[in-house]
């Protein structure tokens, strides 16, 4: 899709199709509703405005949309596709750090009762554990922001997945 297609597209089609971006709907609706754009650092500068305006409760309605890191996504589906490309690090982990993860995943959802969301792109298995392990030690209100923060770095990505592009340029 290019990002004249999503500008035309009809509100009810441009959020289903930011729904794969972030699986917030009352961001999917701030963010069609913001159509046209003129570009995309005008989408993304409109994307991060509507991110940072959600309540918990609507970060929590994204995260739901999120696998547990280590576990791969199923389905066919855009989101599912980008989910297992973004956790590509996982690839080649060994046995004791899956098994470390899945443990991981346990106790952090246990102690911030939703997934544990990290950007991936990029990380290998052994800096998505350090990153869990560490986090796991986090007060509340600190993790929230951490997890508003990595939701952001991720919706960027997708992004510009979305308007047919692997990188910015």
């Amino acid at each position: 899709m290019t990002l004249d297609e999503l500008n035309a597209l009809p509100a009810a089609a441009a959020e289903d199709s930011l729904l794969a971006c972030c699986a917030s709907r009352r961001w999917a609706a701030a963010v069609a509703g913001g159509r046209p754009y003129e570009g995309l650092p005008a989408l993304r500068d409109a994307a991060a405005a509507a991110l940072d305006g959600l309540d918990w409760a609507d970060i929590e309605e994204a995260l739901r949309a999120h696998p547990r890191i280590g576990e791969r996504p199923e389905g066919r589906g855009r989101e599912a596709s980008w989910s297992r490309r973004e956790q590509s690090g996982m690839d080649a982990a060994e046995e004791r750090v899956r098994t470390a993860l899945a443990e991981g995943n346990r106790r952090y959802e246990e102690r911030f009762g939703h997934v544990f969301l990290i950007c991936a792109t990029g990380l290998g298995a052994a800096d998505m554990l350090a990153a869990l392990e560490r986090r796991l030690g986090n007060p509340p209100e600190a993790e929230r922001r951490i997890v508003r923060g990595e939701l952001g770095k991720i919706v960027q990505l997708r992004l510009v997945k979305l308007l047919g592009r692997e990188t910015e340029g």
